[in-house]
């Protein structure tokens, strides 16, 4: 029991390619100090070369929950001393658990840092090529604060709104990604370092990192970097809970503002009308449990003293966790919003809903003369008259959009200004 209690296999199996990217940099330092020779080094890389391709294979799964290894580590160094007898023992010289799972978990946050950046730049890219087309098309829509209807925009502008997080998103995955190429934790041994002269820069290299970490120590316990990957997941999984949430309502008849697609959304079991919007609902529900995950993660670095403690094992798992599950709902979510369609008659025929235009009308005011106090009660007290009397005020949502004039704002030269400088900046990133 108390080995099964232990083990972190079943969460650590993701681990597998970069554990073996990892071990074959361990023995570019065991050959580049002389601990072991080219003979020994080459059976080393072929037998890790072996185990990689039994991981693409999806063989290795199967081999490491019957070999009885407690984690992902311990199984990859099993199959090394079973493809070589004579030679597999070797592998472990000068190295310790403690900076070869530092060094394996920081690959692995570098890697899914990148594929993060590139997924929040592809959908802050489809925003954008989403909100080209609807600003050539001139859709309007009634944008809201506290769900009450506030001002008439542009639906391209609210595209805009929606792509920008995921613009902040790729340079925080980003940066996620260089510091997880700084600092090389293998060679640090347990957590003072090795007595074997290790080619620590040979290593490092290997393996893309600027050099080796400055203290062993320090390498062996923090986690800082895979965190980091783990708070770019979160960030970015609750930005895209806020738009979910926006198209869940959007999706329900009282607004009709947009179609989903059925392929990405669920029908019941019982009522053959439904068309659910389970994918956005999803994203919601999977936000505030990465929230969980990576406070949990944070959480178990409380206290803990510097260096390796076991509590280090709690970490990882939920990091994983975080990081997997997030990668997942951005997926889901790319795909549902593409298939999800707006319905540009209903949002222009519901755009000056709320007497959104009352603002204008009271800045209209202003700019002749009147204080901004008394052109608010002015225009409020026209908008309570027209509500008595059933119509509208003498201000289209059109001419609205198209009277504002700050950098930034709906109208169509600065929505088509902001296009264009958000999508070089996605260039950049």
């Amino acid at each position: 029991m108390l080995l099964a209690f232990g083990s972190s296999l079943s969460d650590d199996l993701v681990l597998a390619p970069f554990d073996v990217q990892t071990s074959l940099a361990h023995v570019d330092a065991l050959a580049g100090g002389g601990i072991v020779d080219e003979e020994r080094a080459g059976a080393l890389r072929r037998a890790l070369d072996q185990v990689a391709a039994e991981i693409d294979d999806g063989d290795f799964a199967a081999y490491a929950r019957a070999s009885g290894a407690e984690d992902v580590h311990g199984a990859i160094d099993q199959r090394v001393r079973d493809l070589e007898p004579e030679h597999g023992a070797f592998l472990h010289a000068g190295r310790s658990r403690n900076d070869q799972v530092a060094t394996t978990l920081t690959l692995y946050a570098r890697a899914q840092a990148q594929a993060g950046a590139a997924r929040s730049t592809a959908i802050a890219g489809a925003l954008l090529g989403r909100a080209t087309v609807e600003l050539a098309e001139g859709t309007l829509l009634a944008a809201t604060t506290h769900w009450q209807p506030a001002q008439p925009v542009l639906l391209a502008f609210w595209l805009v709104a929606a792509a920008e997080p995921f613009a902040r998103a790729a340079k925080r995955f980003t940066a996620a990604a260089a510091t997880a190429s700084e600092s090389c934790p293998l060679g640090s041994a347990a957590l003072a370092g090795s007595s074997l002269p290790l080619d620590r820069p040979a290593a490092a290299a290997r393996l893309g990192f600027a050099r080796p970490s400055r203290n062993a120590m320090d390498a062996v316990g923090t986690r800082d970097a895979a965190l980091d990957v783990a708070h770019a997941y979160v960030r970015a999984c609750l930005d895209a809970s806020r738009i979910a949430g926006e198209l869940v309502i959007w999706a329900t008849p009282a607004y009709g503002y947009v179609k989903l697609g059925d392929a990405s959304s669920t029908g019941s079991s019982l009522m053959p009308q439904k068309r659910n919007p389970d994918i956005f609902e999803l994203m919601r529900g999977v936000a505030s449990a990465e929230v969980g995950r990576y406070t949990g993660a944070l959480s178990s670095l409380a206290g803990m003293a510097l260096s390796y403690h076991r509590d280090l094992q709690e970490t990882k798992r939920q990091i994983v966790e975080c990081v997997e599950r997030g990668s997942d709902a951005l997926r889901a979510f790319e795909r549902a919003l593409a298939d999800t369609q707006f319905v540009r008659e209903t949002c222009n025929a519901h755009a000056g809903d709320g007497y959104g235009v009352a603002t204008d009308l009271a800045d209209a005011l202003i700019a002749q003369g009147m204080s901004a106090r008394d052109a608010h009660v002015h225009i409020g007290a026209l908008v309570r008259q027209a509500e008595d009397e059933g119509r509208t005020l003498s201000m289209s949502p059109r001419e609205s959009v198209d009277g504002k004039v700050t950098p930034g704002s709906t109208s169509p030269t600065a929505v088509a200004e902001a296009i264009a400088s958000l999508s070089a900046e996605l260039g950049e990133t």
